[in-house]
C-alpha cells in the first residue's frame, strides 16, 4: 500500500507541474508572439531574415501593362469618337531593391529603392515589338500648351510639325511606347520650351521607370516605437510636398507602400505615398480573406478616391478636377494634361466610358486590392491597378489637331502584382503561423494532461483497494466452495506455523 500512495504523488505532481506550464504558456504564448512579431518586423539588421527580406523583397513581382489602340485615328481628327482595342498584357519581371541604406539616431533609415524591369514573354500577349497606334503625347501636349500662346509661336509650331513629320497620332512598338524612342521633334520642343518636359533623349511613357528610383525615402525603423515601424518621416528631404492646393492633399501619410505597422485592426486604413502619383492615397478595409492559409484583411480603394471636390469636399485640394473619376496628376507632370483613374474608368462617372468606344469597366477586373497579414502588417498578395489618359483636342491655329473632340482618352493601363512564395513563405509561413498554432495547442495539450495525471492520483489509491478487497473476497469464496483439496494439499499450503499460504498470498 506503501507504493501505491507513492504513485498517488508521483502522478499528482506531475499534473500538477504540467497544469502549471500549460496555464504559464497561456500567458506567454501571447508574449512571445508578440515579441516575435516585433522581432521580424523591424528594420534592424540585427532581424536577419526580415531585414533581408525588407532590403532586398526576393518574391515575384511583376507589371502587367495593357495598352489602348486607336482603330480610327484618321476619324478622331475629323471629329469622331475615339474607338479603342485593348492590346496585351505585355508583362515585366519587375525587381525592387533598397540601396544607400543609412540608418539615423533618431530612429529613422533612408534609403533609395531601384527599380528595374525585363520584358517576360511567356507571361505576355504580344511582343514589345508589336506596332500599335497611339496618340502622339509629345503632338497632343506641345498643341496644348501651345493655346494661350501668340499666333507667331503657333506658326513656328505648326511649321514644325511639317518639318518633323508629326502627325496627332503615331505607329510605333510597345517598346517605343514604353520605354522610349528618340525623336528630332523632342530636340525641338526642348529648345523651343527648356525644361518644359523632364524627357531629353528619349521619350516614353515609362522612359524614367528603368533602372530608375522614386525618391530618398525616410522611415521609421520602429525599433523605439513599433506602432511607427516603416512610416514615411521624410521624402526627398520633405515632409510634404508642394504640387496641390491644400495642406492636407500634399501631406506625406503611411508608409512607401510595401508594409505597414503590425497589430493591424479592420478600423485602421492603409495609408502610402505614392511618389508616382505625386500624392498619398488610402485604402480601406473591406473583408476577412486568407491566402495560402495565411489569414488576412483584404484592402481596396474607397469609391471617393478619384472623386472630385464637389462629391467628397476632402479632395479639393487636387483640383482642377473634372467630373468624379479621374484625377487630373499635371501639376506634378510638367503641366502635361495627364490623368489617373481606375482601369477603363472604373467606379468613375459614365461620360468618361461614354466618351470613347470600346471600354468595359468591370469590378472584377479593373478593381486594386491588397491582402494583408494582420498580425505582421505585410502585404501577401496585391494587385494595384492604375490608368494614365491624356486630354486630346484640337487647338484653334494648330493645323494638324483638326477637330479632335475634347476627350480624356486613355493610353494604358497597368497592374503591379505580387504574392509571398518559395523559401521566404515557408519561412514566413512557419515562423509566424505554424509555431503560434503549436504552442497554442502545447498549452491546452499540457492542461489536459495535468488534469488527467491529477484525476489518477486522486482515483488511484480507492481503485487499488476495491480491487484488493474483491480479489480477497472472491478467491476466498472459491476456495471454500468450489475446490476440494486434499489432506496432501492441504499439507504442502499449510506452513509448520499454520499459516495458509494461498491466502497469504492472496
Amino acid at each position: 500500500m506503501a507504493s501505491l500512495g507513492k504513485k498517488s504523488i508521483i502522478f499528482g505532481v506531475v499534473g500538477l507541474l504540467l497544469v502549471a506550464l500549460g496555464a504559464v504558456l497561456v500567458f506567454l504564448v501571447p508574449v512571445i508572439m508578440k515579441q516575435q512579431v516585433e522581432k521580424n518586423v523591424r528594420i534592424d539588421p540585427s532581424s536577419g531574415f526580415a531585414y533581408e527580406m525588407w532590403r532586398d523583397l526576393p518574391v515575384p513581382f511583376f507589371m502587367s501593362i495593357y495598352v489602348f489602340e486607336v482603330m480610327n485615328p484618321k476619324e478622331v481628327v475629323l471629329g469622331e469618337k475615339p474607338r479603342l482595342e485593348e492590346r496585351g498584357p505585355f508583362v515585366y519581371r519587375e525587381r525592387k531593391q533598397k540601396t544607400n541604406i543609412t540608418f539615423h539616431e533618431n530612429g529613422t533609415v533612408s534609403f533609395v529603392e531601384m527599380r528595374t524591369f525585363h520584358f517576360d514573354p511567356e507571361r505576355s500577349a504580344g511582343s514589345e515589338d508589336d506596332y500599335i497606334v497611339v496618340p502622339n503625347i509629345l503632338v497632343m501636349v506641345a498643341s496644348l500648351m501651345a493655346r494661350d500662346m501668340s499666333s507667331l509661336s503657333k506658326f513656328m509650331l505648326n511649321s514644325a510639325f511639317v518639318i518633323y513629320s508629326q502627325q496627332p497620332f503615331m505607329n510605333r512598338t510597345v517598346k517605343d511606347v514604353l520605354w522610349g524612342y528618340s525623336d528630332p521633334f523632342l530636340d525641338f520642343i526642348n529648345t523651343i520650351m527648356p525644361d518644359a518636359l523632364p524627357f531629353k533623349g528619349k521619350f516614353g511613357l515609362f522612359a524614367d521607370f528603368n533602372n530608375s528610383n522614386t525618391g530618398v525615402f525616410t522611415v521609421n525603423t520602429g525599433v523605439d516605437d513599433i506602432s511607427k515601424v516603416q512610416m514615411v518621416d521624410t521624402w526627398n528631404g520633405l515632409k510634404e510636398v508642394a504640387f496641390w492646393n491644400s495642406e492636407e492633399a500634399n501631406m506625406i501619410n503611411g508608409t512607401a507602400g510595401q508594409m505597414w505597422p503590425p497589430f493591424r485592426t479592420p478600423s485602421q486604413p492603409l495609408e502610402f505615398y505614392s511618389p508616382d502619383a505625386c500624392r498619398s492615397m488610402t485604402l480601406v478595409y473591406e473583408k476577412e480573406a486568407s491566402f495560402r492559409g495565411i489569414p488576412t484583411y483584404r484592402y481596396s480603394a474607397p469609391d471617393y478616391l478619384f472623386a472630385n471636390g464637389t462629391d467628397y469636399p476632402p479632395n479639393e485640394g487636387f483640383c482642377p478636377c473634372l467630373a468624379s473619376g479621374v484625377m487630373n496628376v499635371s501639376s506634378c507632370r510638367f503641366n502635361a494634361p495627364m490623368f489617373l483613374s481606375f482601369p477603363h474608368f472604373y467606379n468613375a462617372d459614365p461620360g468618361f466610358v461614354e466618351a470613347v468606344s470600346g471600354l468595359h469597366p468591370s469590378e472584377k477586373l479593373h478593381s486594386l486590392f491588397l491582402d494583408l497579414h494582420p498580425l505582421t502588417g505585410i502585404p501577401m498578395n496585391c494587385s494595384i491597378k492604375m490608368q494614365i489618359s491624356l486630354l486630346t483636342m484640337g487647338v484653334s491655329g494648330i493645323t494638324i489637331t483638326g477637330k479632335i473632340k475634347p476627350v480624356i482618352l486613355p493610353i494604358l493601363w497597368f497592374a503591379e502584382s505580387g504574392y509571398l512564395d518559395g523559401p521566404v513563405y515557408d519561412t514566413y509561413y512557419n515562423t509566424l503561423i505554424v509555431l503560434p498554432i503549436v504552442l497554442d495547442c502545447l498549452q491546452y495539450i499540457f492542461i489536459a494532461l495535468g488534469l488527467c495525471f491529477i484525476l489518477v492520483a486522486a482515483v488511484l489509491p480507492f481503485v487499488n483497494q476495491e480491487k484488493f478487497c474483491l480479489f480477497w473476497s472472491s478467491n476466498k469464496k472459491k476456495f471454500d466452495e468450489n475446490y476440494d483439496i486434499t489432506k496432501d494439499q492441504k499439507e504442502k499450503l499449510t506452513a509448520s506455523n499454520g499459516t495458509v499460504l494461498l491466502e497469504a498470498k492472496l
